[in-house]
C-alpha cells in the first residue's frame, strides 16, 4: 500500500514537472502581419452606394473597422494612399427581405442584409490584393418596426462584417 502511494506521488510530481517545463504561446487576434515589413495602413471612407440608405451606417462601419484594426494590430493608420496597406470600398447593399412566411402568407421574420465591397491593396508584396464583397445579415420579428431595431441590427452586422474583412485581409485566413 505504501509503495503504491509513493508511486502515485512520483507520477504526479513527474507530470507537474513536465507540464511546468512546457509553454505554448499564441495570439488570439489572428493577425498575420510581418511588422518588419508593414508599418502603416490607409483606411478610406466607405460611402453608401446602396438603393436604401441608412446614413448612420457609414460612420458606424468606419468606426468599427478602424477600432478593430487599432486594437488588433500595431499598424499606424495614415490619411493618404501611400501606406504599406490600403483598405478602400463602399457599402453596396442595404436591403430588407421577408423570411419565415406563416400559414396566412405573412412574413413572421424580416432579414436586414448589408453588403460591403472591399478593395485591399498590399503595396509591399504583389499577389496579395483582394477585391471582394462581404455580406452579413440579421433577422428580426416582423411585428417590430425597423426604426426600433435598426441601430442595434446595424451595429451587430457591422461588427460581423469587420471581423470577416479583417480575417480575409490582415488576418490572412
Amino acid at each position: 500500500m505504501k509503495v503504491l502511494f509513493q508511486l502515485r506521488i512520483a507520477a504526479v510530481s513527474l507530470l507537474l514537472i513536465v507540464l511546468s517545463a512546457c509553454s505554448i504561446k499564441f495570439t488570439l487576434n489572428g493577425a498575420a502581419i510581418d511588422y518588419s515589413v508593414y508599418k502603416t495602413i490607409y483606411v478610406s471612407d466607405f460611402p453608401i452606394r446602396a438603393a436604401l440608405v441608412y446614413p448612420p451606417l457609414q460612420q458606424t462601419f468606419e468606426n468599427d473597422l478602424l477600432d478593430y484594426i487599432s486594437s488588433n494590430t500595431r499598424l499606424r493608420t495614415v490619411d493618404n494612399g501611400s501606406a504599406d496597406l490600403s483598405l478602400e470600398g463602399e457599402i453596396t447593399g442595404y436591403s430588407l427581405s421577408p423570411q419565415a412566411v406563416t400559414e396566412n402568407a405573412y412574413a413572421s421574420k424580416t432579414r436586414l442584409t448589408i453588403q460591403v465591397r472591399v478593395r485591399y491593396t498590399d503595396n509591399r508584396q504583389e499577389g496579395k490584393d483582394l477585391d471582394q464583397t462581404f455580406s452579413a445579415y440579421r433577422d428580426f420579428d416582423s411585428s417590430e418596426m425597423l426604426t426600433d431595431v435598426q441601430d442595434q441590427l446595424c451595429s451587430e452586422i457591422s461588427e460581423e462584417l469587420v471581423d470577416l474583412i479583417f480575417n480575409a485581409t490582415l488576418g490572412n485566413w
